[in-house]
């Protein structure tokens, strides 16, 4: 059975947003859910009611929000729930995760976000500089979106810094496990200062971009295919509205060279993207690849 993927719950839209997402991916790949809430843990504020049973009221009602969630996922999806206590909402993901051997965190956006655009919130922010498996960022209003649309092409951001091939591993077992499409793009790096020569440098932006695209290619296994292509703008943003991105299209990036061995650490190009895109983002540990080979 495939690695089960780990879903941060709670009774909002975002946390709607991240079953259907979560439910999306496993109906795609086959792989089981596992819906998780986390409670405060025992030092706790001392705002909270101290009353007798008030902590069996809570995870009670916890229980209740997670079968209504779980019911609401396709009958094909293999669905677990799990109340957790952690110090913070985050922490409780990674460790259900880290136990469960989970593929995927999957998050929704904060509050107050624009329909199918990201809106980073303090448990997605968090798991950005923490997690030790990919984190899956759903867009605000995937709750909307057919399950049933499943995965229909995964496209990876690939450059020239350390975790490339963990990126390429990644979306390569993402797409295989979807039967979807694979894309590599190459984001020519803009944002150039006033005053310089921008037509010199977007020839050996593009150049630079057709050789790296290339080396991906030729670190992919044998018998996969994928279409490579460069994507030019204004910015990192101006370059993603010029792409074309499917419904059901998921976009892979690797986690910025500045994270710890097997951490996340969000970088400044995927913090761009997430600005413009339309579709789900998944963002990948540096090393897990390496290290997991290494066990």
């Amino acid at each position: 059975m495939s690695a089960p993927i780990v879903v941060g719950y709670t009774a909002t839209d975002a946390g709607e947003d991240a079953v259907a997402l979560g439910a999306r991916i496993a109906l795609a790949t086959g792989a089981p859910l596992v819906l998780v809430l986390v409670l405060p843990s025992d030092d706790r504020s001392v705002i909270t009611p101290p009353a007798a049973g008030y902590d069996a009221h809570v995870r009670a009602q916890a229980e209740e929000w997670l079968t209504d969630a779980a019911a609401r996922v396709a009958a094909s999806v293999a669905v677990s729930t799990s109340v957790r206590t952690a110090e913070s909402f985050a922490a409780g993901l990674v460790e259900v995760a880290d136990e469960r051997g989970a593929s995927h965190i999957v998050v929704g956006a904060a509050n107050g976000g624009i329909r199918g655009r990201h809106r980073l919130g303090t448990v997605a922010t968090e798991l950005l500089h923490s997690s030790d498996v990919p984190v899956a960022l759903a867009p605000e209003g995937s709750r909307r979106v057919d399950a049933a649309i499943g995965v229909t092409r995964v496209t990876a951001a690939v450059g020239t810094r350390p975790g490339t091939q963990a990126l390429l591993d990644e979306a390569t077992a993402l797409a295989a496990a979807a039967k979807a499409e694979l894309r590599l793009v190459s984001l020519v790096t803009v944002d150039l200062p006033p005053g310089v020569d921008t037509g010199v440098i977007r020839l050996a932006g593009a150049a630079h971009a057709e050789d790296v695209l290339a080396r991906a290619r030729a670190g992919l296994p044998a018998g996969i295919e994928a279409e490579a292509l460069t994507a030019d703008g204004e910015s990192i943003e101006d370059a993603v509205t010029h792409l074309s991105w499917e419904p059901g299209e998921l976009a892979l990036v690797g986690s910025s060279r500045l994270a710890q061995p097997r951490r996340l650490f969000l970088g400044s190009t995927a913090a761009k993207m997430l600005h413009e895109l339309p579709v789900p983002m998944i963002v990948v540990p540096r090393t897990r690849a390496q290290e997991g080979a290494q066990r």
